[in-house]
C-alpha cells in the first residue's frame, strides 16, 4: 500500500516511455534537418555560380573577333554608301525644287517687267520645260552682225540642225542680246528680221552698253534658267572659236556634281589707275594697290551649273557688280560651297596651240588669242581657226555625253 505503482494511458502505454518516445523524436528530427541543409548548399551555390556565368554570357557573348569584325566592317561600309546616296538624293530633289521655284519667281518677274521673252505664265513654262544638257549663250551686241555671221558659218548649227541639237543632244545654243536705249528703233528692227530669218537670239530685257556688261550677264542668266531647264549654263563671246563636242564631254564629267563652277582660272592685278583698259573703280575694296583680283573664271568662256545659275536668279536684285563682269560673277561665288574647275581646255591660244592639240587628236574646247581676249581679227580669222582647230563638223553628232 506505500509503495507507488507506474501510471499507465487508457491504453496501457506507460508516461515514462511517452515521454522519451518524444524526446528520441525531438533529437531525430533535429538531426534529419542538419542533414538536409548539409546537402542542399552547395546546389543552391552551384546554381548560383551556374545564374551569374548565364548572365555573363548574355551581357558578355563570346564572338569571333576574325569573322565577325570583317562582317560588322561590311555591313557598317554599306550602311555608310546606303546614306550616302539617300543624301545625295536628297540633295538633288532639293535642288531640283529650288530650281522650279527660282524658275517661277524669274519667269514671274520677267513678265511683270515686259520682258519679250515670256509669253507664257511661268508655271506653264515650268510643265512644258524638258530636261536638257547645257544652253550655250553667245554675248553679242548690236554693231557684231559680222562676227554672228562667222559663227553660223563655223561652229554653230543653223536651221534643222540647230533643232536637232536641240531634240537629240539636248544642246540649246542662243546668241544673246538685249535692247537699244529706243524701242523700236533701227538697231532693234535690224536684230528682229536677223531673228527672223535663223530664229537663234535670246533676247533680254536689257539695254545694250559695253560698261553694262556684269548687269546682262546676270539677266542672262535668270533668263535662261527661267526657260529652260538645264545642268549646265555656259556664257561665250562672240569672238571665241568652240568645239562643242568637246565642251560636252568636259561638262559631262562634272554632271553629278551640285555646284560647279568651270573655266579657265586667273587672278589677274587690280588696276587703280584711271583710263585704263579694265580699270577697277572699287580697286580700294581689294586691299593695298598692287593686289591681285581672286580667283575667277576668264570672261572669254565659262559655265556653271544649274544651282549656281538659280542663285544668281534669285538674289540677281542684290549682288553687286563690279566693272567686269568676269570679276563680278567670280564675286558672287564667294562664301558659297562651290567647286572652282580649272579647265585649260577652255583657253587655247591660236594658232599653234589648238592646231597642235588638234592634230595630236585631243582638240580644244575653245579658243582665242589673250592679247584680244578673243581671236583677233575674227572675223576674217574665225574660218581659218575652224579649219585648223576644230574637231569636225560632225564630231558632236558622234560625241556621247
Amino acid at each position: 500500500m506505500g509503495l507507488s505503482r507506474t501510471h499507465k494511458t487508457a491504453n496501457g502505454v506507460s508516461t515514462r516511455w511517452v515521454s522519451f518516445f518524444c524526446i528520441a523524436s525531438f533529437f531525430l528530427g533535429v538531426l534529419v534537418i542538419n542533414r538536409l541543409w548539409t546537402s542542399s548548399d552547395p546546389v543552391k551555390i552551384n546554381e548560383a555560380s551556374s545564374v551569374q556565368t548565364h548572365g555573363r554570357k548574355e551581357v558578355h557573348p563570346l564572338v569571333n573577333c576574325d569573322k565577325d569584325t570583317s562582317v560588322e566592317a561590311g555591313d557598317i561600309l554599306s550602311r555608310v554608301s546606303q546614306t550616302h546616296d539617300v543624301i545625295m538624293t536628297l540633295d538633288k530633289t532639293i535642288s531640283s525644287l529650288e530650281v522650279q521655284l527660282a524658275a517661277a519667281r524669274a519667269a514671274k518677274g520677267d513678265s511683270n517687267e515686259g520682258s519679250p521673252m515670256v509669253t507664257k505664265p511661268g508655271i506653264e513654262n515650268l510643265k512644258e520645260r524638258p530636261k536638257l544638257f547645257f544652253v550655250m549663250g553667245i554675248i553679242t551686241a548690236f554693231s557684231s552682225r559680222k562676227r554672228r555671221d562667222s559663227i553660223r558659218e563655223t561652229w554653230m548649227p543653223q536651221g534643222e540642225e540647230l533643232k536637232r541639237l536641240e531634240k537629240e543632244k539636248g544642246i540649246i545654243m542662243r546668241f544673246v542680246i538685249g535692247h537699244s536705249a529706243t524701242p523700236g528703233g533701227i538697231l532693234d528692227r535690224g536684230i528682229e528680221a536677223e531673228e527672223e530669218q535663223y530664229k537663234d537670239f535670246l533676247r533680254l530685257n536689257h539695254i545694250e552698253g559695253y560698261h553694262e556688261l556684269s548687269s546682262k550677264t546676270q539677266i542672262y542668266f535668270s533668263t535662261a534658267v527661267a526657260k529652260w531647264d538645264a545642268d549646265f549654263y555656259i556664257k561665250v563671246d562672240d569672238d571665241v572659236h568652240v568645239n562643242l563636242g568637246m565642251v560636252g564631254s568636259t561638262l559631262a564629267r562634272h554632271r553629278s556634281k551640285p555646284r560647279v563652277y568651270i573655266g579657265c582660272m586667273k587672278s589677274g592685278p587690280v588696276l587703280a589707275q584711271k583710263g585704263v583698259k579694265y580699270h577697277e573703280p572699287e580697286y580700294w575694296k581689294f586691299g593695298e594697290e598692287g593686289n591681285k583680283y581672286f580667283r575667277h573664271a576668264t570672261g572669254q568662256i565659262y559655265a556653271v551649273s544649274k544651282d549656281l545659275a538659280t542663285y544668281i536668279s534669285v538674289n540677281r536684285h542684290i549682288l553687286h557688280r563690279y566693272a567686269n563682269e568676269d570679276v563680278s560673277l567670280g564675286s558672287w561665288f564667294i562664301g558659297l560651297d562651290v567647286e572652282h574647275i580649272d579647265e585649260r581646255s577652255l583657253c587655247c591660244g591660236t594658232l599653234l596651240d589648238c592646231e597642235w592639240k588638234a592634230q595630236a587628236g585631243n582638240p580644244c574646247g575653245a579658243s582665242f588669242d589673250w592679247s584680244c581676249s578673243g581671236i583677233c581679227k575674227s572675223v576674217e580669222r574665225m574660218q581659218e581657226v575652224h579649219q585648223r582647230c576644230g574637231e569636225g563638223d560632225d564630231a558632236i553628232w558622234h560625241t556621247s555625253f
